[in-house]
C-alpha cells in the first residue's frame, strides 16, 4: 500500500479557555482502490477520517471532518491534543499544501 506523508498538514485555529490557538494536525493520505482514504493518526478513534474520489477531495474532506472533530471536543470540554505530531501557536497561521 502507497502512503502519502509528505508535509500534509491540516491547520485548525480553535478557541479554549478564552484564549485562541492554532493547531496543525498530522493528515496521511493513502490510496485505496478507486478512492483516497484521509486521516488524522491522532483523532481517528475520535472519528476524524474520511475519503475522497481524488487525494484533493480526501483532503478537502478531512479538513471539515478535522473542523468538526475539534469543535465537538471544545462543546464536550475537551482537551485538544498537543502532542508531537501536532504543532500549535498562539498566533493565527495558515498551511498551505503544494
Amino acid at each position: 500500500m502507497l502512503m502519502y506523508e509528505r508535509n500534509i498538514v491540516e491547520t485548525i485555529s480553535a478557541t479554549q479557555h478564552n484564549k485562541t490557538k492554532t493547531y496543525i494536525f498530522k493528515i496521511l493520505v493513502e490510496p485505496d482502490e478507486d478512492q483516497w482514504f484521509a486521516y488524522c493518526p491522532l483523532l481517528e478513534h475520535r472519528g476524524a477520517a474520511t475519503w475522497g474520489h481524488t487525494r484533493e477531495e480526501a483532503l478537502k474532506n478531512i479538513r471539515e471532518v478535522m473542523e468538526m472533530t475539534i469543535e465537538s471536543m471544545i462543546e464536550h470540554g475537551e482537551e485538544i491534543p498537543e502532542e508531537p505530531d501536532v504543532q500549535v501557536f498562539s498566533d493565527p497561521r495558515i498551511a498551505i499544501i503544494v
